[in-house]
């Protein structure tokens, strides 16, 4: 499986549209959460110019009157066709996805396919806080495997926690998240073919988030957990959702591998209601006609990680930052700055711009907090000048 390098698209930077004027119209929970006088820098939104062929095919829906409900594969073939040119993977059997409301909805659903009430699901923290709160709202309990020192995953700790995990003899999942959310590691084939190895050893169903995947830069292959030997028995949710900046327009995919279609079947009807129709026909037309905007886009957040770096090198040398592979998110550890356990209740209070505060992304998370890059340089810029104002403010060491 080869990946394809994303190409030179030729189009406008999708995260210069729009000026911090004109941002702050919008009535989406990034720009309705804080006062005015916070720059938002937190939730996973995309400060971005909408691609042309999603603004069409949306607005080609509402003039027709193409409200109606969701049907036909469209979403999926334009995923598999996806898949195939961008990651060079041809596995993605249309028969085997089912349309889901959201990644996350999703998540719940594969797991209460592979497991019962009260049973395990293995973590890797620091992780996306839902990954918490939507198990524990399944009933299931959460078993952590915290990410290695360099952000990767431990092999020797997930095969702890897939023991733990199995010792009653009931039922286990492994919810994997693919890109990492918030370190924006990518992992490797090797690393996700050890998963897979485990994954059967103990007999741990594997259910991956994927919806960064198409958000991975130049040098780096996304390899999607389904791909890799081992891989067949697992389940993936995949979304147009983060890449194109579509959370508000509903739609994901559950995919199943070809060891799991029969668990995707059991899923019950009813799922399938939930997914917007016009959702699904933005997701449809990102995914088959605005790889272009992606292509604008991967350079703006490449330029904008850069741009980070050099930023905090200048202003705020005490925080550590490696920049992640994958996703718009920067995960910043901030425990050098003097600021305690949740840094971005400092930078709120003392710097009015808000960042997501890391204890709630588990074990690894205290003394961190995640920024959006998915904004204008200026933004960017701005933010990082607040943040060194604020740990001014706060008396905070070694800034």
């Amino acid at each position: 499986m080869t990946r394809i390098p994303h190409g030179t698209s030729g189009e406008p930077n999708p995260l210069e549209a729009f000026s911090l004027d004109q941002l702050r119209r919008r009535t989406s929970m990034k720009w309705r959460t804080y006062p005015e006088d916070v720059l938002p820098v937190w939730v996973a939104e995309m400060d971005v110019a909408p691609p042309g062929p999603v603004v069409r095919a949306v607005t080609e829906a509402m003039e027709s009157g193409d409200t109606g409900y969701p049907a036909g594969t469209a979403y999926a073939e334009a995923l598999a066709a996806f898949a195939d040119k961008r990651w060079g993977w041809s596995g993605l059997a249309v028969e085997r996805t089912a349309i889901v409301p959201d990644v996350m909805l999703g998540v719940v659903e594969m797991l209460r396919l592979v497991t019962g009430p009260g049973d395990p699901v293995v973590v890797n923290p620091p992780v996306y806080p839902p990954f918490y709160d939507f198990t524990r709202h399944a009933d299931r309990r959460v078993v952590e495997a915290p990410l290695g020192a360099e952000g990767r995953l431990a092999p020797d700790v997930l095969e702890r926690a897939f023991r733990e995990a199995t010792a009653g003899g009931g039922c286990a999942a492994y919810l994997l998240c693919s890109p990492h959310n918030p370190t924006g590691t990518v992992h490797t084939a090797d690393e996700l073919t050890a998963v897979a190895a485990l994954a059967e050893r103990y007999g741990v169903r594997v259910v991956a988030d994927e919806i960064h995947a198409p958000l991975v830069y130049d040098g780096t292959r996304f390899v999607p957990y389904l791909s890799v030997p081992g891989g067949e028995r697992g389940l993936s949710l995949m979304s147009a959702s983060k890449a194109w900046n579509l959370a508000g327009l509903k739609a994901a995919l559950a995919v199943a591998g070809p060891a799991a279609a029969d668990d995707l079947a059991r899923m019950p009807e009813v799922v399938g209601h939930g997914p917007s129709h016009v959702g699904i026909l933005a997701h449809t037309a990102a995914l088959r006609d605005a790889t272009g905007w992606l292509d604008a886009l991967l350079d703006g957040l490449d330029a904008n990680r850069r741009l980070l770096t050099a930023l905090l090198a200048e202003q705020l040398p005490a925080v550590r930052y490696r920049p992640g592979d994958a996703t718009y998110l920067a995960w910043l550890d901030c425990r050098d700055l003097g600021l305690g356990d949740d840094p971005a209740e400092a930078f709120l209070r003392h710097g009015r711009v808000a960042l997501t505060g890391g204890p709630p992304f588990g074990t690894g998370g205290a003394g961190h907090a995640r920024l959006n890059l998915a904004t204008s340089p200026e933004a960017l810029t701005e933010a990082v000048r607040r943040m060194a104002a604020a740990v001014r403010a706060a008396g905070g060491a070694r800034a």
